[in-house]
């Protein structure tokens, strides 16, 4: 009895004790882990990527649409100044104009009282009375036409 008795006596120890046998390394389930974080980040990256450039895109054409318009009213401003400017110049320049004859004729007046060749009189008041007596010749002629 001994020896049956000790026999189940082991086999219940090894019984309760068995080996379990060796587990399987899940490779696979790792791999799918690691490939789908890889995806997500990839994704990620991604969306960022096109996220700046649509950002950056919209930056720029706000800045040049600002610029433009900055350039317009420059432009604008600049013609305007030019403008008044110009006339400035032309008004200034006719004003010069009108002195600068009227002291041509005061020279002239000035030339024709120094001159002793002309007995003292002034070209100018003869030039004067010239165009006064065709003047006069003229609204004779006028008269008798009519």
């Amino acid at each position: 009895m001994r020896e049956l008795g000790a026999q189940p006596a082991q086999k219940t120890l090894t019984d309760t004790y068995q080996e379990t046998p060796p587990r399987k390394k899940r490779r696979g389930a790792l791999l799918f882990f690691s490939l789908v974080w890889i995806l997500l980040i990839a994704c990620g990256v991604t969306g960022a990527k096109f996220y700046s450039d649509r950002i950056q895109q919209q930056v720029s054409s706000d800045l040049e649409r600002q610029t433009a318009g900055q350039i317009t009213l420059m432009q604008q401003d600049y013609d305007s100044r030019l403008t008044k400017l110009e006339t400035g110049y032309k008004e200034q320049l006719a004003l010069m104009e009108g002195k600068i004859e009227a002291l041509n004729e005061l020279l002239t007046f000035t030339k024709d009282n120094a001159d002793t060749k002309t007995d003292n009189s002034n070209k100018l008041y003869s030039q004067l009375a010239d165009v006064k007596k065709q003047l006069t010749e003229l609204k004779k002629s006028l008269d008798v036409l009519k």
